[in-house]
């Protein structure tokens, strides 16, 4: 069974990602052959791909347990390191101040906050875990093609990066939420300048395009943790900016997704000569259910009981995944393309 990943961001909800792949890696008979990752999608994808070529599916499921386990350990994305080191109390007491008080003190910062309030002592706290990777691993021509997208602020459009041009830097890029986190800049060969990026997820959540190649096979499985629909209307400023990021995080791939349905149809009532285009195959492995019932600020409170929660999720999801759809990979899309949009 070979296959394409794609797997989305959404801050700490990469943890059911995790859960998937720690499932779909124990597959003897399934062969990733690319991998397009945003975001937490990004840190999975490099992890993955690291792990997959320090000691195979076995190697890769290590480094992935160590990724989220390192993630767990930070706590608070939203504060660096040596602001918890100082002021240890600091989390503690927010958290009291949100229970206490009839508004939410997240969503009253989110309208005030910015990171480069922080000056020359801001430090992305994402910098050392994603510096752990082994980058002559990550960029290794050998093992699945790796693509990961950032969003490049002054222009808008999206940046896929591959190969060699894959850096901790790139990734930091593409995990760069600007409420959270500030924009990383760097130099990008395309275009012979310094750029600025944020998130991948604006443009592409993940990108599928560059999976589109003709040497890598017909099958994506779309790894989702951005719910499609949320049944509850959102309320506080926390939960309505979520769910303002979760459906533009959601455009770019229902956009794409919607020019894989059309494609499909052409080459199905004849109008496309054979080959002319990829016919590809959409699967998708998602629990909707428990990404409702976690709160907003859960995406950047990485806790390890919840790590634990989404990564069991994401292992039985996967297996649910395997046991109805194993026999529709490299045969036709286990997903309803129009009822996804429709």
């Amino acid at each position: 069974m070979r296959v394409n990943l794609a797997l989305q961001g959404g801050g700490a909800h990469g943890a059911f990602t995790w859960g998937v792949l720690d499932r779909l890696l124990e597959e003897p008979a399934l062969e990733i052959a690319g991998i397009t990752g945003t975001s937490a999608g990004a840190l999975n994808a490099a992890a993955l791909k690291a792990g997959l070529a320090e000691g195979g599916a076995e190697g890769a499921r290590a480094r992935l347990d160590r990724l989220w386990s390192e993630v767990g350990d930070l706590g608070d994305l939203r504060v660096a390191r040596w602001f918890k080191t100082v002021f240890p109390m600091a989390a503690a007491m927010g958290d009291m101040a949100a229970a206490a008080l009839p508004v939410s003190t997240a969503g009253l910062a989110a309208q005030v906050y910015t990171p480069y309030a922080w000056g020359p002592f801001w430090q992305n706290p994402l910098h050392e875990i994603v510096a752990g990777l082994d980058f002559s691993k990550v960029c290794d021509r050998a093992g699945p093609d790796l693509f990961i997208s950032a969003t490049n602020v002054r222009s808008g459009k999206i940046r896929v990066f591959a190969g060699a041009e894959i850096t901790p830097a790139v990734i930091l890029a593409s995990a760069c939420l600007p409420t959270v986190f500030q924009a990383v800049e760097l130099h990008d060969a395309q275009t012979g300048r310094d750029e600025v990026f944020w998130d991948g997820g604006f443009t592409g959540n993940p990108a599928l395009f560059p999976l589109y190649q003709p040497h890598l096979p017909d099958d994506i499985v779309i790894i989702s943790i951005n719910p499609l629909r949320r049944e509850a209307v959102p309320m506080s400023p926390v939960e309505i900016q979520n769910r303002i990021n979760e459906i533009s995080f959601n455009a770019a791939l229902l956009g794409e997704l919607r020019a894989v349905n059309f494609v499909k149809r052409l080459i199905a009532e004849g109008r496309m000569p054979a080959g002319a285009m990829k016919n590809l195959n959409i699967h998708l492995i998602d629990d909707d259910e428990l990404m409702n019932e976690l709160g907003a600020g859960s995406k950047l409170t990485p806790s390890p009981a919840l790590l634990a929660r989404l990564k069991a999720a994401g292992r039985k999801a996967a297996q649910g995944f395997l046991r109805r759809h194993r026999g529709q990979i490299g045969v036709e899309s286990s997903v309803d393309l129009r009822g996804l949009f429709g």
